[in-house]
């Protein structure tokens, strides 16, 4: 069987990583909610856990328009330089997510 393409993986394989990356540095799991739900519009508490990952970004209900406001490198490719859409919301959730769990205050997460 071939490497699943992260868009194609269901919401409920990504959340818990995400969720995961944060809590291992002792943010709360509704912290990672909020930051979600900034970004995306998305309330976890009501998502199609088994919807693809690409639906949830593509789709989000009220994509921040702050988002752009995300600056700084993610796997050595910086984030504000991206040219696909769906790719730069997955890294900018991937960069919110790695700041929170680097302790960073969530007023300044939230820009």
């Amino acid at each position: 069987m071939g490497r699943q393409n992260i868009f194609e993986m269901k919401v409920s394989k990504i959340y818990p990583l995400l969720a995961a990356k944060a809590m291992k540095k002792g943010r709360m799991p509704d912290e990672v909610d909020k930051v979600i739900f900034w970004l995306t519009g998305w309330d976890m508490h009501y998502v199609d856990m088994e919807m693809s990952y690409g639906h949830f970004l593509a789709d989000a209900p009220a994509f921040n328009p702050r988002a752009d406001l995300i600056k700084g490198s993610i796997c050595g490719v910086k984030v504000e330089e991206i040219k696909d859409p769906l790719i730069k919301r997955m890294r900018q959730l991937d960069k919110l997510i790695d700041e929170l769990s680097k302790g960073k205050p969530m007023d300044k997460i939230l820009r």
